[in-house]
């Protein structure tokens, strides 16, 4: 298992730093629809893109917070 540590710590900073941009451009889309800024679109699609970005964010970030739980484990299964 300890061979697989290196992969663990990088894909799990990928996936957080996918899950924050994922988040960042759901929220600067979500908040152009609501205002109005994109034609043709209501403004409820606006906040149903938030809604659905937000939770698209919180499932990446919890697998990679699960990742980081499983290198911890790892670890202290190590020490042992």
């Amino acid at each position: 298992m300890r061979e697989h540590l290196g992969f663990l710590k990088t894909s799990s900073a990928v996936v957080k730093i996918a899950a924050w941009i994922f988040l960042l451009f759901g929220f600067i889309g979500g908040i152009g629809i609501f205002l109005g800024l994109v034609p043709g679109e209501p403004r409820w699609k606006g906040l149903l893109t938030l809604v659905g970005f937000f939770f698209f964010f919180s499932f990446l970030y919890i697998i990679a917070k699960i990742a980081d739980l499983l290198i911890n484990i790892i670890n202290e299964i190590k020490k042992e």
